[in-house]
């Protein structure tokens, strides 16, 4: 009784160490991954002054679920880690032992909420990382157009604008010089159009109803009907642009940011569409296939972390939290090594890359078996 008392307790203290060290090591992990994502992405909007500082913050909220499904396994090994690290370092796994209570006892609530993580990384892999990740490029996406629109930055052609191409020389702030507008009259025949230069202009932008208004000053203006070109001069003219004509200025999710639904769903019309041959050495699902595989894979990465997170973290028998950290990016950098090389093989069926990228929760699944027998057994 007293010793089913006291396992009950040591379970109760490691599970707590545990959760409380994966909490911590997921913030730290994602705060990394988050500042790497935000420079890449946000801070030239920022820079450039295009950015709102509540449209950060949005961004920030739509990205950090899909940095989960990298934080949370690496948060989860390098929290293992570390506690059963301290716990051998203290000599607390040794009272354990003479108490009676073996190893693989007090990792059983560990490894419990190893697979509560592999449960909750593939909801997180499947659904909520890529939806909020496609959200996350539509906000960029929009986020440039819109800077693009109102602000046409000079010395760039513009494309954005429906049926026009622009290039300004100088904007001070919505004043323009050496202006140089493209319209065209059908988007199909790009033959057709009205050029028009003008040596300065006035941009102003309304916003509820998205138009943009330049008002042009000492513009030459040159039209062609395809066939003979008109030239003429006005002291001034204005042009309104609809930016509410453009329908096409959303992020268009790659097989990466797709859901699992929408991968099998992709799978099964690539199937439809493109049905497979004899002799037909290229699939043209498994790229599709390769995707749907990484991410139900990577959704078993704790458990395999949890398992061989645990001796190496006695092996260690290091207090030291730089350490544990060391040992965990090592192996994180291992395990994502067959990703990648399963991911670079997409176009390659002979070498099965949507098997290659389960090695590594088998390798890490019996390397760590192994390991915590041998630790169990004192070895």
């Amino acid at each position: 009784m007293v010793v089913a008392d006291g396992l009950k307790t040591l379970h109760k203290y490691l599970a707590r160490q545990v959760l409380a060290s994966l909490s911590l090591t997921v913030v730290v992990f994602t705060f990394v991954l988050l500042v790497g994502n935000l420079l890449k992405e946000i801070l030239s909007l920022l820079v450039t002054g295009g950015a709102r500082f509540s449209l950060v913050l949005e961004a920030v909220g739509l990205i950090i679920p899909f940095l989960w499904v990298y934080a949370l396994p690496m948060g989860l090994l390098t929290a293992t880690l570390l506690v059963f690290g301290r716990f051998s370092a203290d000599q607390e796994l040794t009272a354990a032992r003479a108490s009676g209570v073996s190893l693989i006892s007090l990792a059983t609530p560990i490894l419990l909420i190893s697979l509560a993580c592999c449960g909750l990384s593939a909801w997180i892999n499947l659904e909520l990382g890529p939806r909020s990740r496609v959200a996350y490029k539509n906000l960029i996406y929009q986020a440039r157009y819109e800077m693009a629109t109102v602000q046409m930055p000079p010395r760039t052609l513009i494309h954005d604008f429906p049926g026009y191409l622009c290039w300004v020389g100088e904007n001070h702030e919505g004043y323009l010089k050496d202006i140089q507008i493209k319209q065209f009259y059908a988007e199909s025949d790009t033959n057709k159009y009205n050029f028009i230069h003008a040596a300065e202009g006035r941009l102003e932008v309304d916003r509820p109803n998205k138009l943009l208004t330049l008002d042009l000053t000492n513009a030459a203006s040159q039209m062609s009907d395809g066939v003979r070109e008109h030239n003429s001069w006005v002291r001034a003219t204005r042009i309104i642009i609809d930016l509410n004509a453009d329908t096409n200025q959303v992020y268009h999710p790659k097989l990466s940011d797709m859901t699992g639904g929408q991968l099998r769903a992709q799978i099964e019309e690539l199937r439809r569409q493109f049905p497979m041959t004899p002799g037909q050495k290229q699939d043209p699902t498994l790229p599709a296939r390769v995707e749907l595989n990484r991410e139900v894979a990577f959704s078993f990465a704790s458990f395999g972390f949890a398992l061989i997170g645990i001796p190496l973290g006695i092996r260690v028998h290091r207090r030291e939290t730089n350490i544990g950290i060391a040992v965990a990016l090592a192996l994180t950098v291992v395990y994502y090594s067959f990703i990648l090389l399963g991911e670079s093989l997409s176009a390659r069926p002979a070498f099965h890359p949507d098997l290659i990228l389960w090695i590594p929760n088998f390798i890490f699944q019996a390397v760590g078996g192994v390991l915590l027998w041998r630790a169990n057994r004192g070895f």
